[in-house]
């Protein structure tokens, strides 16, 4: 594809896949992931990952499709709107064949009571997202901690920019349809564990190698990122009604969220004008709750756009 100057914002787990995707699509480029938080501070960290398709995960079309293959085993009929069905596809493929390759164990991705497609803990979301970093280091990527506060910063570093900002593209391209979704979760010492339970109110039961996760809570434009004594109570009272052993699980952490909604998932070219001069952006955020589940298959799709704005030179927006 010729040496291009490319960088992506955010180093989440939608960020992250995105830079290894266009690593694998355009190997001779330099590519540099730009963010102010990485592993540990980011709001991928914290993720039950689950992978749980929903209605509420839409692309920029109202085709209503049905994604999910007859021999697939997660038999749950389910519908997806416009892009959002090939991207969900693409997704499970990727969980599938990590599912079925040897670096399964490494990655934390298992069956669970034979419903769940794939379910990682906060701890192994946490070793794979770091294991994701240190992959594109490995393969001659490069990283700066910084900040962006305007897409002017970069006009003249980059031929194109990947946007994977998540909540903070609310702010860095005035997107006011991105509203954030309050989450908590408690981290729980059971290892006598092995079921996975997901019932009403938002309450999920998330077993995992060092750790069970107990959630949760959907707290619409909710900024509060400090942890609610009431929001902890009322979570483990609807675990425990669940799992009455839970009570005598010790908790090893509360953990608190912003999960960056959007109603459609923006993954879109846009040729941004500045004082500076004009800067060619591919969007990839608005995963809501759903960022580890389709975060591979939202990011073969904007590398796929990464592509044609490189050939076409042209963009739009349709924010």
């Amino acid at each position: 594809m010729g040496s291009m100057q490319i960088g992506i914002l955010g180093a989440g787990v939608v960020g992250l896949n995105t830079a290894l995707e266009l690593q694998r699509q355009f190997p001779t480029a330099r590519l540099t992931i730009i963010a102010d938080k990485f592993n540990g501070e980011t709001t991928s960290d914290g993720a039950a990952g689950i992978f749980r398709p929903s209605t509420s995960f839409s692309g920029p079309t109202e085709n209503i499709t049905k994604f999910v293959k007859p021999h697939l085993s997660f038999n749950t009929e389910t519908t997806a709107t416009g892009n959002s069905s090939e991207w969900i596809q693409r997704s499970y493929d990727y969980y599938n064949e990590l599912y079925l390759s040897e670096q399964a164990s490494l990655a934390g991705v298992n069956r669970v009571s034979g419903h769940i497609v794939s379910s990682i803990s906060p701890e192994i979301v946490r070793e794979k997202l770091s294991s994701l970093l240190k992959m594109f280091q490995q393969d001659s990527g490069h990283i700066i901690k910084r900040r962006i506060n305007s897409f002017q910063e970069l006009v003249g570093d980059f031929d194109i920019v990947v946007n994977c900002t998540g909540l903070g593209a609310k702010y860095l391209c005035s997107d006011y349809k991105l509203v954030p979704i309050r989450g908590q979760v408690l981290k729980v010492r059971a290892p006598w564990l092995k079921t996975f339970l997901y019932a009403d109110f938002d309450t999920y039961i998330v077993p995992g190698s060092l750790a069970t996760t107990i959630g949760g809570c959907r707290q619409y434009e909710s900024y509060d990122l400090d942890v609610s004594p009431h929001d902890s109570a009322a979570i483990k009272e609807r675990a425990f009604r669940l799992i009455p052993g839970l009570k005598r699980a010790p908790v090893i952490r509360e953990w608190v969220g912003l999960r960056p909604h959007r109603s459609i998932v923006r993954v879109e070219t846009e040729i941004i004008n500045t004082t500076s001069g004009k800067l060619k952006v591919v969007h990839n955020y608005g995963h809501g709750g759903y960022g580890v589940m389709t975060a591979p298959g939202t990011a073969q799709h904007a590398v796929q756009l990464v592509k044609g704005l490189h050939l076409a030179g042209l963009g739009n927006s349709k924010l």
